[in-house]
């Protein structure tokens, strides 16, 4: 049926209650029911392949006649190793400690009373994302792992994908006695069912997590009416110190940008210390245009090589999730701080250097969610963080910042245990 056809605010509001009694006895579901569901996932991805694969094929088609950009036709594409990559991930899920009971924090009061602090599922966790559909698996299994029911509204362009892998997810539900409604997908593209989402569905999400462009983070930031965890973009930035090992430095240089262009840990902005234009310039930017990648230039940068396309205000506040990168001279760590403090998104920085003193300032003065020395940007995930997956990356300040993993999806309770006290 054509969703023009369908009650859209009808349809969101039975998603919605039935996503709250399917949270109640998840609440308490037990680590081996969880775990079994997961691991039953995991398996039926595996031996759905075909199905999965075939229906990629029909969303990297369609997205291909309506000329989306490479980058996110990268983010689409799903292949053996990137199928094979969702089921491990969702196995690495399910090998995870449950969060759900840890005791965060205990103590007792001079009058006897005993507290303590633990984790408890948030309850209904709503998921609005784009063009990714591992995504599906991995909010789904995360939600899951803590306890919470999920709602899943999956891009237009990832629809049969989504569906493909989602019918996985709720045989693994089905195998393992859990309710099968725990991880819904929405079933209608209509942009009407995220306006639904944002409202709250009558009290029935608790948080609402947006993965995709700015545009739809931006709508989610300014129209939820329930708490959002989110990030606007990934501008991240590299800054490589006249002390950086010069082979390091470009190799990290060259996977910051290029492994994957289109994820949002990839860097979009190279910062490089004045005291290093004749040492490490040169070998960095011909890395990177050996490497594909586009230079745009500094008015500095330009004055060494003017070869390079010139870098406009607009490229420093850029995400270009393209083989793009902004190249700018800067002077020392402090130049680095200034510059990131004034462009950064607040996502992801690296900083390549051996002076201590300048990687202590880099972590101290940078107000970003991940740090990194000496690595790649491109180690923004929560994969990579020992995570199993992640949600995202939160770069607000409130309750998760960094990749939302199975932990940043619980909230907890006090508990406090008495023998007869009573205030006086």
């Amino acid at each position: 049926m054509a969703d023009t056809m369908i009650d859209i605010g009808a349809l969101m509001l039975d998603i919605g209650r039935r996503a709250r009694a399917a949270a109640r006895p998840l609440a308490f579901a037990d680590t081996a029911a969880k775990n079994n569901a997961l691991l039953a996932m995991a398996d039926a991805i595996d031996a759905a392949r075909t199905d999965i694969l075939a229906a990629n094929t029909l969303d990297m088609q369609r997205a291909e006649a309506n000329g989306i950009s490479g980058s996110f036709l990268d983010r689409l594409l799903l292949n053996e190793t990137r199928l094979a990559g969702i089921s491990e991930g969702i196995r690495a899920i399910a090998a995870l400690k449950d969060p759900v009971g840890e005791t965060i924090a205990a103590w007792e009061r001079p009058n006897g009373l005993k507290i303590e602090r633990v984790r408890t599922p948030l309850g209904v966790i709503g998921v609005i994302y784009e063009s990714r559909p591992n995504v599906t698996a991995d909010a789904g299994a995360l939600c899951l792992k803590a306890g919470n029911a999920v709602i899943l509204r999956g891009g237009s362009d990832s629809l049969h994908s989504s569906r493909a892998i989602h019918a996985c997810l709720v045989a693994g539900l089905r195998a393992a006695g859990l309710p099968e409604d725990a991880i819904q997908l929405v079933p209608v593209s209509d942009r009407a069912a995220v306006g639904a989402m944002l409202t709250g569905l009558d009290g029935n999400i608790d948080v609402i997590v947006p993965r995709g462009g700015k545009s739809l983070v931006g709508r989610v930031q300014s129209e939820a009416r329930v708490p959002v965890f989110a990030h606007l973009e990934g501008l991240c930035h590299v800054y490589v110190d006249a002390s950086a090992d010069l082979e390091m430095a470009k190799k990290i240089v060259v996977n910051a940008k290029m492994r994957r262009t289109g994820v949002c840990g990839s860097a979009e902005t190279l910062l490089i210390d004045s005291a290093a234009i004749g040492t490490h310039l040169m070998p960095l930017l011909e890395a990177l245009t050996e490497a594909g990648c586009e230079i745009r230039a500094s008015a500095a940068v330009l004055k060494v090589h003017p070869g390079f396309k010139p870098a406009t205000e607009e490229d420093w506040h850029t995400e270009y999730l393209d083989a793009i990168i902004s190249v700018a001279i800067v002077d020392g760590i402090s130049g680095a701080i200034d510059h990131i403090a004034r462009y950064s998104s607040h996502h992801t920085e690296a900083v390549i250097a051996e002076d201590p003193q300048v990687v202590e300032r880099f972590f101290n003065e940078i107000d970003s969610a991940i740090l990194l020395h000496n690595a790649s940007t491109q180690f923004a995930d929560g994969g990579e963080f020992g995570m199993g997956a992640e949600i995202g990356i939160a770069t607000g300040k409130m309750h998760a910042r960094g990749p939302v993993g199975v932990e940043q999806l619980t909230s907890f309770n006090y508990r406090v245990h008495g023998t007869g006290q009573v205030r006086p």
